[in-house]
């Protein structure tokens, strides 16, 4: 599949992931700001009912005050009506006020008997006439209208009271604080909202009457406020204010339902995006394993090529063989059969470390003796170029504990890699150094080659990974032998960094831990 069609999927399949996850945040947003809405709107409507129900209590109050003080100034007054249809005698015990002219009026019926005449003495029978019945309806008429008039009095006078008297009294002796946290309690369920509450009661003026017990300011950022007796004068009225300090969790309630779709889209998004990421990686890793097969191919071919011409002219009649000639031909037999099974060979170590088949035999070494040796080996090759070979052997605890074969083979590419990647007609400088603390045993080898890219630095210890130089073979390898060191020295419990810099050359320095005495 080509790389623009699995960029188009991945912006697709991505566009529409992200999409998916902004309409649910949307939503949620949106049934959040709904929600909220509610809540204000069932708080004010619970306490605007709850400062009504505080003014008729104090409007019962002040009435049930007056009635008292009215029936203490009552007389008894007893009355008996005759029902004219079925004969029963109704006996009724009334209090009654005197008003200033002398006139009576009926207050409140506390009792009404209903006897049958079988059930009393004759004497108590008066006579039915229709003269009596038509007095008596008006007379009920007549105490009926007088009955009104009096209570209507009597009800404009508690109205004037409290309008004169209630608001002169302080605030904190108008308020029943206690009713007035159970009516808003009670308000607040009958409109769905059960959680719990602060509230305190001021002044118009920010004087604070009363505070609950329990108040706190948390969630106080969202705050209701209500108007008590507010047909007061406004320096008389009050002000309640409520706050909820699990607002916010009973809001988000509501859409608790929504966290794992939300939830799952994000694993999509992410499950979406790692398999994006693991499809360019395989695909980079299939144009690394092509160029590597590419580059193995011409590296595999030379020496077989040489090998069969060699075995041509051995073989071919018509040439005559010397004994130096065919001294020759055996020569270059043996040296490219050499190359060919060290080309192997190294494909076959990777192999076995990828297998983790592979088996270090480690013994104590000093690293000061195997870096003078390494240096030695490469000294011909090095100032062939024109250039030299520098040490600093500084390290006083030099002694390290690793697989020989292995570690030797690791400096030796690195040594091998300063070699091959010199600048073309200029002397090649390489510096080793030795040097350790207290915890790291430490190795830098530095080369005047011609550098890496910071773009390629990144990736030279990745298997079968080479710079690119273009369409040329001039420089050997399958891009094993980075990859090869950084296998080495991690299975060393050691670290590798490059530092490199085009046109001034390149660094390597390894750590290893140090062999501490017991």
């Amino acid at each position: 599949m080509k790389k623009s069609t699995i960029w188009a999927i991945a912006i697709i399949m991505g566009f529409s992931f992200l999409a998916l996850l902004f309409l649910q945040f949307s939503y949620v947003e949106e049934m959040v700001k709904m929600k909220k809405e509610q809540f204000d709107e069932s708080v004010n409507r619970s306490l605007y009912q709850a400062s009504r129900n505080l003014e008729m209590n104090e409007t019962l109050r002040y009435l049930e005050k007056d009635v008292n003080e009215t029936e203490r100034r009552a007389f008894t007054q007893d009355s008996v009506m005759i029902d004219g249809l079925d004969g029963t005698i109704k006996h009724s015990h009334q209090f009654a006020v005197a008003a200033d002219d002398g006139t009576v009026y009926s207050s409140f019926q506390l009792k009404t008997f209903e006897m049958k005449p079988s059930s009393v003495p004759k004497a108590m029978i008066l006579r039915k006439d229709k003269s009596s019945l038509e007095d008596a309806t008006k007379t009920m008429q007549e105490i009926v209208r007088n009955r009104y008039v009096y209570q209507k009095a009597l009800l404009d006078e508690v109205v004037y009271n409290i309008l004169y008297t209630a608001s002169d009294k302080p605030l904190k002796e108008r308020v029943n604080f206690r009713l007035l946290d159970k009516d808003i309690r009670v308000e607040l369920i009958n409109n769905g909202i059960n959680i719990p509450y602060h509230f305190t009661v001021s002044t118009t003026d920010g004087r604070e009457v009363y505070r609950c017990p329990d108040y706190s300011d948390e969630g106080k950022e969202y705050t209701y406020s209500q108007v008590l007796f507010r047909n007061d004068p406004q320096s008389k009225m009050g002000i309640v204010r409520i706050h909820f300090p699990e607002m916010n969790s009973y809001i988000f309630s509501s859409v608790r339902f929504m966290i794992p779709s939300i939830i799952f889209t994000i694993v999509l998004l992410l499950t979406f995006l790692f398999t994006i990421v693991v499809i360019f990686r395989q695909k980079r890793y299939t144009e690394i394993k092509n160029d590597f097969i590419n580059n193995m191919t011409h590296e595999l071919k030379t020496p077989i090529a040489s090998i069969s011409l060699a075995a041509q002219m051995m073989n071919d009649e018509s040439v005559a063989k010397s004994e130096q000639m065919t001294k020759h031909l055996s020569s270059v037999i043996t040296d490219e059969s050499k190359r060919l099974r060290f080309l192997v060979e190294k494909v076959l170590q990777m192999s076995m470390f990828d297998k983790k088949s592979v088996v270090f035999k480690k013994k104590e070494l000093d690293l000061n003796e195997m870096v003078e040796q390494i240096a030695q080996t490469f000294t011909l090759r090095v100032e062939h170029t024109g250039g030299k070979i520098y040490t600093e052997i500084e390290a006083i605890d030099s002694a390290i504990y690793v697989d020989e074969v292995h570690f030797q083979n690791a400096i030796t590419n690195l040594m091998d890699n300063a070699v091959k990647y010199r600048k073309q007609d200029e002397p090649l400088n390489i510096y080793i150094r030795t040097w350790n603390d207290q915890e790291k045993l430490y190795l830098s080898i530095r080369d005047t080659g011609q550098g890496i890219k910071k773009e390629n630095l990144k990736k030279i210890f990745d298997k079968f990974y080479r710079v690119h130089t273009g369409n040329k073979h001039d420089v050997k390898g399958f891009g094993l032998g980075l990859a090869y060191v950084k296998k080495v020295v991690d299975l060393h419990q050691g670290d590798i960094k490059a530092e490199s810099e085009v046109g001034k050359g390149t660094k390597f320095t390894i750590s290893l831990p140090v062999i501490k005495e017991d």
